[in-house]
């Protein structure tokens, strides 16, 4: 077989580059050694050769295959730098940039923009401003690619007023240009800066691309300004080039991120052609607007057209999981990610971390969170969570000391990390521990408190029945009190029975939201259960006349993918009559285990045998006994609830935890709680 020629050989290690083998690469270097008559390599091949192991990160060869060369060229230092460039070695690209300086070799409009990406990457404006000196003295500075690389480094160190110098003298700007512009200053925040050159690109007659339109979009939906992105569409439309499927993800997650889930549909259902970005955008949308289930079945759509889960898909169809507590949905989207090998990922592993500890699997949680190979800010916020909702403050003070003293890397702590570990000393009542951690925040971690902090704190003092140190504490806020902090006040008023200090809040409530129904039940029931029914009716009726309605409040569980819901006193489901059966059961064994209804959860002025009738009836308990009926033994039962759930069926399900020798876990709107054998993860502290 004769051997290859030069140009055949060329060709062969462009194969290998563009189909990233390095082995078929060192296999076509081997024969070129084969073949070759003297000790060194032709400039042309050496050119090729430098260009693969750099593009395929072997810079220990590549630097070798330079040196074999008998004169390296621009050519050849080129595209050593611009693979170390791409391969984010960006130290030694501007490394070996040096080494061809001192050699006298002269840079073309290659290499600039490539030194000019690199010093960009490091943060560098000295280095930056002596490559732009050097291009000024070549000459180069008037190429369209040097002058634009130019002013995104500039932009990209922060140097605006060096940018703009640079972007005014360039004598022809195209299309990137002016992306260059629009995006970089989106990214700083300058959206004014953004948006006027928009503008002008247009005055000037420009014709954006879908880079420069998903940009401009990316500008409004971080601004909120609806109305422009709205004209930006119309702009679109007009030219056709809405029909751009980046340009419709862009669309998609510009009204997603505005809120405006309803355009976000219409655009999503007129694509013509969709890929997984469009499918992820969708989904990203729902859940950022508090429509889980919808995101849920748009990730189920997806799959069923073939699209494959990425690592946004997950972690964002994993947050919609968490927020309507669909476990048994978000183990299947964890399998999943198994499968695609995007569970190691530190996002889809934080948003594990933050499924499972919001749908009260605190096991699968810790488990999730030890997977995690490498654990950011958000993976160690998310588990701090998983405890403070299930109230275990032993356990989540732990994890902050190892997060902030004892892991390898120190982690700081942000707004939201003191907001989960206060929540969880209020649940569980570590008083001292809150109280320190809440008074360090400033000193120790540089951290203002807000108005979340101020909250947990009124909440931990009340939980604990210090309601006139709650209110003090109030008064001593350097802040005005939110909803949540008079919240916590008057639900502390009502546990423990402090009525007048009870009205104080609620007429802040009232002042701050008077429309919410839940602060006026709220101040309504707790004249009820210390039995001032004239002020509890007075306060009913003040909600009728001015139009206030209460929400209905419901329990639901899930069985065999169907939720069925139940409210108090409901005799509306098909299995009505075997659920009140079940109930009677009950509550024939409960009251042989010394179970007493607590009364003080009737709402009316009744008499004691109507009060417990009505007690026995609220909705979770309905719930509780169709999943008696419908699951198997063995099988833990998970309910949830949109209000609080009341004193009395939280003593009852701990009774029927242990008669039916069931694990039974209730979520309500503000905690988990998990009976078993007659005990209950809040400790009787709630």
């Amino acid at each position: 077989m004769p051997p290859l020629t030069p140009t055949a050989l060329a060709a062969a290690i462009e194969s290998a580059a563009a189909s990233h083998s390095p082995l078929r690469g060192r296999s076509v270097h081997a024969q070129i050694l084969k073949t070759l008559t003297t000790p060194t390599t032709p400039t042309t091949l050496s050119n090729h050769l430098v260009n693969i192991y750099s593009k395929l990160d072997l810079p220990d060869s590549a630097l070798l295959a330079l040196r074999l060369t008998s004169h390296p060229s621009v050519v050849t230092w080129t595209a050593l730098i611009s693979g170390a460039a791409l391969n984010h070695r960006h130290l030694s690209a501007l490394r070996h940039f040096s080494a061809m300086r001192r050699l006298s070799i002269q840079p073309n409009h290659f290499t600039l923009p490539c030194t000019f990406k690199s010093s960009a990457a490091l943060r560098d404006p000295l280095a930056g401003r002596q490559l732009h000196g050097l291009a000024v003295k070549s000459g180069l500075i008037d190429d369209v690619f040097v002058g634009c690389s130019a002013f995104d480094m500039y932009c990209k160190c922060g140097c605006w007023d060096d940018a703009r110098k640079v972007f005014d003298e360039m004598p022809v700007r195209n299309v990137a240009t002016w992306n260059a512009y629009i995006s970089n200053s989106v990214f700083e925040g300058r959206m004014y800066d953004a948006f006027g050159a928009f503008v002008e690109f247009r005055d000037v007659g420009g014709e954006g691309n879908s880079i420069t339109y998903c940009a401009v979009l990316n500008g409004c939906s971080d601004s909120g300004d609806v109305l422009l992105g709205r004209q930006v569409h119309g702009v679109l439309i007009r030219s056709g080039c809405d029909r751009d499927v980046s340009i419709g993800n862009g669309l998609v997650d510009f009204y997603g991120k505005c809120g405006e889930v309803g355009s976000a549909e219409v655009v999503f259902k007129g694509m013509g052609v969709r890929n997984v970005v469009s499918w992820c955008s969708m989904i990203a949308a729902y859940e950022q607007n508090y429509e889980e289930e919808k995101a849920c079945v748009v990730f189920m759509d997806a799959r069923r057209e073939g699209a494959r889960p990425t690592d946004f898909m997950a972690s964002s169809v994993l947050s919609a999981c968490a927020g309507i507590a669909g476990l048994e949905v978000g183990r299947s989207v964890h399998a999943l990610a198994v499968k695609a090998c995007v569970d190691e990922n530190v996002y889809v592993g934080s948003a594990l971390v933050d499924m499972y500890g919001k749908c009260g699997n605190i096991e699968d949680c810790e488990k999730a969170f030890d997977e995690v190979p490498e654990r950011n800010l958000i993976t160690w916020n998310a588990m701090l969570g998983g405890y403070a909702h299930q109230g275990h403050a032993h356990m989540a003070l732990a994890l902050f000391k190892e997060m902030t003293e004892g892991c390898e890397r120190e982690v700081s702590p942000n707004y939201v990390t003191l907001v989960c570990v206060l929540s969880a000393c209020s649940r569980a009542g570590a008083v001292e521990e809150g109280v320190k951690i809440f008074w360090s925040m400033r000193e120790r971690y540089g951290i203002e408190p807000g108005p979340e902090h101020y909250a947990c704190m009124v909440d931990l003092f009340g939980k604990a029945g210090m309601v006139e140190q709650a209110y003090e504490f109030i008064k001593g806020m350097p802040i005005r009190p939110t909803i949540s902090v008079w919240g916590a006040l008057l639900g502390a008023c009502r546990v423990y029975g402090k009525p007048e200090l009870g009205k104080i809040a609620a007429s802040n409530l009232f002042e701050i939201d008077p429309k919410d129904s839940g602060n006026h039940v709220l101040l309504s029931n707790m004249f009820a259960a210390s039995g001032r029914w004239e002020d509890a009716t007075v306060v009913r009726k003040e909600m009728k006349e001015v139009g206030i309605k209460k929400g209905a409040g419901c329990s639901w569980i899930s069985v065999k993918n169907v939720v069925h819901v139940f409210q108090a006193k409901d005799a509306s489901h098909e299995r009505n009559s075997e659920i009140q059966a079940m109930l009677m059961k009950l509550r024939t064994y409960m009251k042989a285990s010394g179970y007493i209804a607590d009364t003080n959860f009737a709402l009316y002025d009744l008499e004691e045998e109507e009060k417990e009738t009505e007690v026995w009836c609220h909705s979770e308990k309905l719930a509780l006994a169709f999943a008696l009926i419908s699951i198997p033994p063995g099988v833990p039962i998970r309910i949830t609830k949109n209000l609080r759930v009341c004193g009395d069926c939280h003593s009852a399900i701990k009774f029927i935890s242990k008669i039916v020798d069931r694990e039974i876990i209730v979520r309500d709107n503000n905690r988990f709680h998990r009976f078993k054998d007659n005990q209950c993860s809040c400790r009787d502290y709630w």
